[in-house]
């Protein structure tokens, strides 16, 4: 399979603000419907949302949007989403602990330290250790996590083979002492994600 997927935003791929609110509600419909296939529940608390060039596209966006800072700001958004689209041998993903209640969400958040060092990404065999983006230390002083890791799954040239082809089984593990959930993930979250790598 040819590789068609972009792996940086660059200035020439931001619209003009004009542009993009006249397009905003009918990508926004767009993306909502390619999302849905790339997300994945692991136990009741955890969410992975899987990256890629066009969720990030529309995050930049979204930013720009909402704060409006104009041209001043498109470098530091570019900065700070870039890293979050996978290069061609890794699967990147949003994994947000999501606990309505706000007592019991800060408990949990409260037993969750170092989360973020106990995710893994298996394809039939092997297995791929998550690593968290080094932007900010996720886990506090006193072993309180935060509700929002970004996590790469570093995969071998096999395990892209067998994710793409579909080959074996494949799963996300969370093997944190107070946290210990397994999740497969599904033929069609599989074939949304392919061009990803």
């Amino acid at each position: 399979m040819t590789d068609t997927s972009p792996r940086q935003i660059t200035r020439d791929d931001i619209l003009s603000m004009d542009d993009y609110t006249a397009q905003r509600s009918d990508r926004r419909t767009k993306l909502v419907k390619e999302k849905k296939n790339r997300r994945v529940a692991v136990g009741p608390d955890v969410m992975f949302y899987f990256e890629s060039h066009g969720t990030m596209w529309f995050q930049i966006h979204e930013m720009l949007y909402i704060e409006k800072g104009g041209e001043n700001q498109i470098a530091d958004e570019l900065a700070a989403y870039n890293p979050l689209i996978p290069q061609g041998n890794e699967l990147v993903a949003t994994m947000m602990i999501e606990i309505e209640d706000e007592g019991r969400r800060a408990r949990t958040l409260a037993r969750l330290g170092h989360i973020e060092d106990q995710i893994f990404l298996v394809v039939g065999d092997e297995e791929a250790r998550g690593v968290p983006e080094e932007d900010t230390d996720r886990t506090t002083a006193d072993g309180k996590t935060s509700a929002v890791h970004f996590i790469h799954f570093p995969l071998t040239p096999a395990m892209v083979d067998a994710f793409k082809s579909g080959t074996g089984q494949a799963m996300l593990a969370i093997r944190h002492e107070n946290y210990q959930h397994m999740a497969g993930i599904s033929q069609a979250v599989r074939e949304a994600l392919a061009p990803d790598l």
